[in-house]
Parts: structure tokens; sequence; C-alpha cells
């Protein structure tokens, strides 16, 4: 869990959210917010599959 939490693409993943509910509260609701919301999945998606990709990259390692 600890490789999840103090990843860096997970931490801008989450300032991103952030800043996603910033622009939701206070922004008009249009095409752009479903825009914005849909980039910010991706990118949470993104973070957490190359935090994944690099785990199994490193057990790769200490088997051979």
């Amino acid at each position: 869990m600890r490789k999840y939490i103090l990843n860096s693409s997970i931490i801008g993943a989450v300032i991103g959210g952030v800043s996603a509910v910033q622009a939701t509260r206070k922004g008009p609701r249009d095409w752009r917010l479903i825009l914005l919301w849909v980039s910010w999945a991706i990118t949470v998606a993104l973070a957490v599959g190359s935090v994944m990709q690099n785990d199994e990259d490193a057990r790769e390692l200490e088997e051979s």
C-alpha cells in the first residue's frame, strides 16, 4: 500500500482531483467540466497502472 501512497504520480493525481473539485464548485457547469473529470480519471488510471508495472518489474528483477 505504501508504494501507492508515496508514489509521485499518485500524489499528483490526488492534487489534480482537488483542483477538479474546486473547479466543479466554483466554475460553470458545461461540457468542459465533464472533460475535466474524464481527464482526471484517465490520469488516476495511468498513475495506478504505472505503479503496478513498476512493482511487477521490480519483482521480476528480484526473481532473476
